[in-house]
């Protein structure tokens, strides 16, 4: 019987797919010489999104695309079901400011979270801050949010459609009124307060109104703005004309004596210039650190002493004390070694260091006074993701995040005196942990390389090799795949489905090494990680090639891209979201440039040889039956320009010719993903997964429902 209902589901599918009538993609004439090997680049017209044409292409693919998914029988169950998994209250950690415990909640389904406070933990929390009365549909957004010293003033910005561009304001924390300071063009920045009388930020210049979206930011500055002053007389701080495409940003130590820029030539290095505000013989910044070789970090001072996070030497990163006066490093100071598990970040609370390591990509955090002696380590729940380890020198508690594939993301209260942790505050989310377990293997690579990977399904499993697979990760810029619970996965698992999450080189789950082995003429490495995860579930029999799906936004849409086109036997769905699809042209946008340290440039004739190799755009064959795909992309993403799905979209529906369906989503009022209403989420959740259960042969089950794929014909 079970053949049978999948007999009559491919002979539906196929029906739908032949009869999708996508736009019309124009091709034009060009042609680029890289290095003396001429590529074609028929859609690059799809590069202007302010033309007409462009404007009327995006609109005809929408309806393709919403013609499509409204046929799929159960989506409307879906989207229900999404709201009803959404609908709890959520919670971030308190954080104390001034006299003041502040936190933001969503009472369900807010678009925003929505900011109170409290001066007793036990009191009825004040309304703080509502970004919801910013716009009438939610698509304005706080980015950052940084108090003043004493806590007089609080330093935020707000960032509209989802663009990564944002506007800055200061609000006088007694009376929650706004000032009429305004500033703008600020973009990867926050504020630095010097006492209660002004802050650090950094800004770009105002560009043209065309390339808003999507031309070069270059020439980052930072500025001391002073409070109640228009931003025309902030104080150029430091600027760096000689190289506009260096990012720089400023952060006053804790006790305000060192002001620290850190600056970087992209998304790897950094160099580190100090200035002593207590020296008034020190007029200019002084070097502390070399770049660009090393990822130095600034964690804070003691006294005259500067600690530093650094892997200079150490590929799992150490701690170390720097006397600015004498920062060779035949100087430097050891604090905290470099052990086997690699350390993420060191934050500070209470007078203490806090350091968060990985082993095999789970935290473990541990506690040390800043002369380096350890204190004890935080004892956490079980094996997953903890966060949040941070507050003033003047608090003896914090307050932290805990979560795990099945483990709703709750908050822990902090002793700092006595290691005491104690659940604060439990998720209220409509999900019973009991019922799902976790599990993590090692499979080995295409050259040897074993790779965790997460493994997690509803109780009871069978390994018959028909289990539908949602395969996720991401793999690269030193971003960590870590334990963490998450609505839409959840959801698929109760739908029957396994959520697997390998943790690709590229990562930083085993130091710099780890990510160096996923980069630059390495990525392949990352593909080939994820190609192999793939064929260990097949091999274990956890699914087979026609139940699985892969996903990925960002970095992980080039992941989803390039496995696709490299193995597209071995996958039944994929989703690339916000991808880097065009490795060819992808630093000619916004900030893409930055991407080089990671990438390579195709500029550079060694970089285009690998980049050409892998590029998803240029890969694509015709007579290749591609997995069934949803390209997700947004009009206001200014990171990774909608012009990357656009072409691969273009390109995919010319060679895939009907076989599967090959749609592209473009959400509005959208971009690389912060900030997005809950609304909006939900939609997007509702269609991917539709899409997705729909290609993989998934029935929805929701208590006594049961909808099959096959309930009515699309089209």
């Amino acid at each position: 019987m079970k053949k049978i209902i999948g007999f009559f589901f491919l002979l539906s599918t196929l029906f739908v797919d032949a009869q999708i009538k996508y736009p019309d993609s124009k091709k034009m004439d060009a042609i680029d010489d890289y290095h003396g090997t001429m590529v074609s680049d028929p859609y690059r017209w799809l590069e202007d999104d302010n033309s007409d044409e462009t404007k009327k292409w995006v609109n005809s693919q929408n309806e393709v695309t919403e013609q499509y998914l409204s046929t799929i029988p159960y989506r409307m169950e879906i989207k229900k079901r999404f709201e009803e998994l959404w609908d709890f209250k959520k919670y971030t950690a308190p954080y104390k400011h001034g006299a003041y415990y502040y936190f933001a909640k969503n009472d369900g389904l807010q678009n925003q979270y929505v900011y109170y406070r409290l001066k007793n933990l036990k009191d009825e929390p004040e309304l703080f801050f509502d970004p919801n009365k910013l716009s009438e549909d939610g698509t304005a957004a706080l980015s950052v949010m940084n108090f003043s010293k004493n806590a007089r003033y609080m330093a935020y910005s707000i960032s509209q459609s989802g663009s990564d561009w944002q506007t800055g304001f200061i609000m006088d924390v007694a009376t929650k009124e706004k000032l009429d300071d305004q500033l703008d063009w600020l973009k990867f920045t926050g504020f630095s307060w010097k006492g209660d009388e002004g802050f650090y930020y950094s800004r770009y210049p105002e560009p043209k109104e065309q390339d808003k979206l999507k031309g070069v930011n270059a020439a980052q500055q930072v500025y001391y703005h002073k409070v109640g002053t228009p931003q025309s007389e902030d104080q150029l701080i430091y600027e760096d004309p000689e190289h506009p495409q260096r990012f720089g940003g400023a952060r006053l130590t804790d006790d305000g004596r060192f002001l620290i820029i850190s600056t970087s030539e992209g998304t790897s290095g950094r160099e580190i210039w100090y200035k002593d505000m207590q020296d008034a013989t020190q007029k200019d910044f002084r070097l502390l650190i070399p770049g660009f070789k090393t990822e130095p970090s600034v964690i804070d001072n003691k006294g005259g002493m500067l600690l530093v996070l650094t892997n200079d030497g150490a590929p799992n990163f150490k701690v170390v004390a720097i006397d600015p006066k004498n920062p060779g490093k035949e100087n430097w100071k050891t604090l905290i070694q470099e052990k086997k598990d690699a350390l993420q970040g060191v934050s500070t609370a209470g007078g203490y260091l806090f350091a968060g390591y990985l082993k095999d990509a789970s935290t473990r955090t541990y506690q040390y006074d800043y002369d380096g002696k350890l204190i004890r380590e935080v004892k956490l729940p079980g094996i997953g993701s903890a966060s949040g380890f941070g507050s003033r020198k003047t608090e003896d508690e914090l307050f932290y995040t805990y979560s795990s594939f099945a483990y709703p993301a709750s908050i822990f209260h902090y002793d700092m005196k006595t290691g005491k942790s104690t659940l604060f505050r439990k998720s209220e989310a409509k999900f019973d942990p009991t019922q799902f377990e976790t599990k993590q293997v090692f499979y080995t690579s295409k050259d040897g390389t074993k790779v965790p990977m997460f493994i997690s399904y509803k109780k009871g499993l069978k390994l018959d090799g028909e289990n539908p697979v949602m395969l996720y990760s991401y793999g690269g810029f030193n971003i960590p795949m870590t334990p963490g619970f998450n609505l839409q996965n959840a959801f698929f698992m109760e739908q029957g489905g396994i959520y697997a999450q390998p943790s690709l080189r590229g990562g930083s789950e085993y130091g710099e090494e780890w990510h160096k082995g996923g980069m630059l003429e390495n990525k392949q490495n990352v593909f080939d990680d994820f190609i192999a995860a793939a064929e260990y579930l097949v091999k274990e029999k956890y699914t087979s090639k026609d139940k699985i799906a892969i996903r990925g936004g960002s970095n992980g849409g080039l992941l989803v891209g390039a496995a696709m086109t490299q193995r597209p036997d071995l996958f039944k769905v994929a989703i690339p979201q916000v991808g880097v699809l065009d490795m060819l042209r992808y630093h000619q946008f916004t900030i893409g440039y930055a991407w080089a340290t990671e990438y390579g440039r195709s500029d550079n004739p060694k970089d285009f040889e690998y980049l050409y190799k892998y590029s998803p755009l240029h890969n694509l064959r015709k007579n290749v039956r591609y997995p069934a795909t949803l390209i997700t992309t947004a009009d206001h993403d200014d990171r990774v320009v909608p012009a990357h799905s656009f072409k691969f979209a273009a390109a995919l529906q010319e060679v895939n010719n009907g076989t599967s369906p090959t749609l592209i989503r473009i959400e509005s009022k959208a971009g690389h993903g912060a900030g997005k209403p809950t609304s909006k989420q939900i939609e997007e959740a509702t269609d991917i997964w539709s899409f997705t259960m729909f290609n993989l042969n998934m029935p929805f089950k929701y208590k006594d429902k049961v909808i099959h794929p096959n309930t009515k014909k699309a089209f």
